[in-house]
């Protein structure tokens, strides 16, 4: 089984991104370095409300992958959180249509899906379930986190200290384009608060 290696930025954005909007479906893009694809350095929070392939997600993929590219990155994947907290299923989620469109360009695509039971201020294991493109199907893989227990705790704090708050995704940068869906401003108090742990 391969397994995909999530930076400690990269999995406490997608937990914060399920955690502001417990009560939705929320999804979002995975971006990697040029040529490591199975090592996810960032993403970007993308909708909680409408998660399937509409005009905004692909002006939003265009965006993404304009800004990924100035900064030697690029979109191999997707991240889902369900609505309904028992659903953590690669066949029940959301939005997988563009986690396809993505496996054209990418060949080692991935999708995680937000395991909604294991997100708690006390996280002990990843809260991610990955399948990769391979062989034209969606196969399970293995999720690692970057420095694990650190990065656990630094959601933990976040979690408690009510971040989520201040994370943005593209649907909050369609209501107001003060809100930097790149969540720039974000990625400070991370560096911060991981170098706490």
């Amino acid at each position: 089984m391969s397994e995909t290696m999530f930076d400690a930025r990269a999995y406490c954005k997608i937990m914060l991104h399920a955690a502001k909007y417990p009560h939705l479906s929320v999804n979002g893009l995975l971006l990697a370095a040029n040529g490591k694809p199975n090592v996810i350095v960032d993403v970007v929070p993308l909708f909680h409300q409408c998660l399937h392939v509409s005009p905004m997600a692909e002006v939003a993929m265009v965006q993404v992958d304009a800004k990924a590219s100035q900064k030697g990155q690029q979109i191999v994947g997707y991240y889902v959180g369900c609505e309904n907290f028992y659903d953590n299923r690669f066949e029940r989620a959301p939005g997988i249509r563009i986690a396809d469109k993505i496996a054209e360009n990418c060949a080692d695509a991935c999708i995680a899906v937000i395991d909604n039971r294991a997100i708690s201020i006390n996280m002990r294991y990843p809260a991610l379930r990955i399948w990769q493109h391979r062989d034209n199907r969606w196969v399970k893989a293995k999720c690692e986190v970057e420095n694990d227990h650190a990065t656990f705790d630094a959601v933990s704090c976040l979690l408690q200290r009510g971040a989520a708050k201040e994370l943005h995704d593209y649907d909050n940068y369609l209501d107001n384009t003060q809100n930097d869906w790149n969540n720039v401003h974000f990625n400070g108090d991370l560096k911060q608060i991981l170098s706490m742990y």
